[in-house]
């Protein structure tokens, strides 16, 4: 159960590749916001392994002063046993530091993993593709920590996938759609031992598009609803709104409202997992890599605003990519080619 001693890696980043483009300055719309203010070799990875026999890392996010990380243990997308038969998956707490802490067991393929600050609490959903449940973590509650929860109102025909708490109301992923007229966005009710969904948007939803002619609305057709997240204050564009990734339509959606949104469609030039926000200058990049099963802490000058995603090519290794909000292109970031991110998260080093 110990954790290797975490190795500082230098990143090789190389002539090719300034500051700039972490900090977001190669992206026009953040470029009148920020300077760059590092060298090209000051950002380094602090690397924590896997605690114990746990594989698979994917979903990251902060409560409190804690970190708490995702470990899918091989377990299926509805929920099929691991190949060494193992059918539940890991949720590992680590200090700021990367220190291990407590870690709890829920039965299933966790695929949504988010933070409910106001309520002390991990939101998890598990089996994106279907067999999908809901459930909370409450770290200080000792033996009673993990609760679960029967949906009722899931009516897409698939699962459920990211969770984020976005102007007071829990917003899930309608992954794995049967058809193209569900909901893409649920937002959850709990009470009792029942979650209750009712749609936010669907996958035929109308959206504004945001890149090119932008003053044009098309009917969406979303097949992947994954990922999502809440855009930071700081972002140049798309600024406190929802966002959703359809990763194999390569399209992120942002919605300004959790009840009856306005929709704007962003089409990207790659296909794209999870994509976060700094919400303040310097703060530290975490992220996943199940590749080696390991958690990895970025440090450099992140500036304010800047968006970074993981790009999930059809052949290859996923990496990491600064990503332009007006116009949806990705460029990848050289000199992380060794790591093969998955879940990210931006948060403050205290």
């Amino acid at each position: 159960m110990n954790i290797e001693t975490p190795r500082r890696r230098a990143l090789a980043l190389g002539a090719a590749l300034s500051a700039a483009v972490l900090t977001g300055a190669a992206m026009p719309a953040l470029a009148a916001a920020t300077t760059p203010t590092g060298t090209a070799d000051s950002y380094t990875v602090k690397t924590f392994a896997a605690v114990g026999s746990e594989s698979k890392p994917d979903d990251i996010v902060r409560l409190g002063n804690s970190i708490y990380v995702a470990f899918q243990n091989g377990v299926g997308s509805n929920g099929e046993p691991a190949a060494n038969g193992t059918t539940a998956s890991t949720i590992q707490q680590y200090s700021l530091d990367g220190k291990p802490g407590a870690s709890w067991n829920i039965t299933g393929k966790i695929d949504g993993l988010g933070a409910d600050a106001a309520n002390s609490r991990l939101l998890v959903t598990t089996n994106e593709d279907g067999n999908s449940s809901f459930h909370t973590l409450t770290p200080a509650a000792g033996t009673h920590a993990v609760k679960t929860y029967a949906y009722t109102g899931l009516t897409h025909g698939g699962g459920t996938d990211a969770i984020s708490v976005y102007q007071d109301k829990i917003l899930v992923s309608g992954s794995n759609p049967a058809t193209i007229s569900g909901p893409a966005v649920y937002q959850v009710t709990l009470s009792g031992s029942t979650a209750a969904l009712t749609p936010v948007f669907r996958d035929n939803s109308t959206a504004q598009l945001a890149d090119g002619a932008q003053a044009n609305s098309t009917t969406l057709a979303l097949t992947d609803p994954d990922s999502n997240t809440v855009v930071p204050s700081s972002s140049p564009r798309f600024a406190n709104d929802f966002m959703l990734d359809s990763q194999g339509d390569q399209q992120l959606i942002f919605a300004n409202s959790a009840t009856a949104p306005q929709l704007q469609v962003l089409n990207l030039n790659k296909q794209v997992d999870d994509t976060v926000f700094a919400s303040g200058a310097g703060q530290t990049l975490w992220l996943t890599d199940p590749d080696h099963n390991t958690v990895d802490a970025v440090t450099g000058n992140f500036a304010s605003g800047t968006a970074v995603s993981t790009v999930t090519p059809k052949s290859g290794a996923n990496y990491l990519a600064s990503l332009n909000l007006d116009n949806g292109t990705l460029t990848p970031i050289a000199g992380f080619a060794a790591v093969h991110p998955k879940g990210l998260l931006f948060t403050s080093a205290g």
